[in-house]
């Protein structure tokens, strides 16, 4: 997950988008993967440096994979801690969970929120953070899994727009050291997410 300027971007953007104003989809993608290579030279921790963003890859723009899920809320759900890349454990709590189909295929993605970012700045109140593994990790995308960063804002009753046109990579895609969240077992979808980035083009850091 990011604690950086893309979040407050997308926190900022996302009524915009959730009511269908009109824009054009693909400019918007673009928009959106600009501001997090922006992201990397202003963020102090960043593992990149802007020759490195040229590295940067992602799959082309497919907006099948926009996808308007059924969500289920699970208010009762009690807090958790998730392993991280470093052996670190962060604090979250399933927010709910998410059912759709992909190609014809069920999928189930938990969706949660981050305990300890909220108790430090309560910007962070609506955000919500999905962390997934699929069947493209390893050979073209971060074998780690990749991540998707929502608002409670985006839930319309029992339906969410999910976009893996926006998924990412976390920072340990990049060098080695980083406490990234890895994605449960529960989020581990039997399909290839050909969405959102892609392999960093660059040896990784150690």
């Amino acid at each position: 997950m990011r604690t950086s300027g893309l979040i407050i971007f997308l926190l900022a953007t996302l009524p915009l988008c959730a009511y269908g104003q009109s824009y054009n989809y693909n400019d918007s993608i673009a928009r959106y993967w600009q501001q997090y290579k922006n992201d990397f030279l202003t963020d102090a921790h960043s593992p990149l440096t802007a020759e490195d963003t040229a590295y940067l890859r992602f799959y082309p723009t497919n907006a099948a994979y926009s996808i308007t899920t059924h969500f289920t809320r699970t208010p009762d759900s009690k807090p958790f801690t998730m392993l991280t890349h470093s052996g670190a454990r962060k604090n979250y709590s399933e927010y709910g969970y998410a059912t759709f189909k992909i190609k014809g295929t069920p999928c189930t993605l938990h969706i949660y929120q981050a305990i300890d970012l909220i108790k430090k700045d309560s910007k962070y109140n609506d955000y919500l953070f999905i962390p997934f593994t699929d069947e493209t990790n390893y050979k073209e995308t971060f074998g780690g899994g990749r991540y998707l960063d929502l608002s409670t804002k985006e839930i319309h009753g029992d339906e969410l727009v999910i976009d893996f046109n926006k998924c990412y990579n976390p920072y340990c895609a990049f060098k080695g050291g980083y406490a990234c969240p890895i994605p449960p077992k529960e989020n581990d979808l039997s399909i290839g997410i050909e969405a959102g980035e892609k392999l960093f083009g660059k040896e990784v850091k150690e």
